[in-house]
């Protein structure tokens, strides 16, 4: 269950740190808009671009995890099986985020599948 419970933490803050890229590229693009920062990121472009969508599917994940780890302790499935697709998807979600600033699209896509496969995996196993 702690292993379970760690991924869930470490899913829950990924986005937050997905978010350091963005304001490096806000900075480089004459200073961080606290008052409008979405207005800011909109207006961003290549790896600063990237970094906004990174970012965002960091958001997009995680409610996919978070319903998949609802499951198996809803259903009291932690088996080791089960502990290792969720440690799989937060590795697959870390490198999908290094992929997407790195502009490398085809190993972005693998990690992307990866990682939206392991917390479908976790549901199907805990059914």
């Amino acid at each position: 269950m702690d292993v379970i419970i760690i991924c869930a933490v470490i899913s829950m803050l990924l986005p937050y740190f997905a978010k350091i890229p963005v304001i490096v590229e806000m900075h480089k693009a004459g200073g961080y808009n606290n008052k409008q920062p979405r207005m800011q990121q909109r207006q961003l472009t290549d790896a600063g671009a990237r970094a906004v969508a990174a970012h965002y599917n960091c958001f997009e994940s995680l409610v996919v995890f978070a319903v998949a780890i609802a499951v198996v302790i809803g259903t009291n499935n932690t088996a080791s099986t089960v502990q290792w697709l969720a440690m799989t998807h937060i590795g697959a979600r870390i490198f999908y985020c290094i992929f997407y600033w790195l502009d490398l699209d085809m190993l972005r896509s693998v990690t992307w599948l990866i990682g939206i496969i392991c917390p479908i995996m976790m549901v199907v196993l805990s059914l």
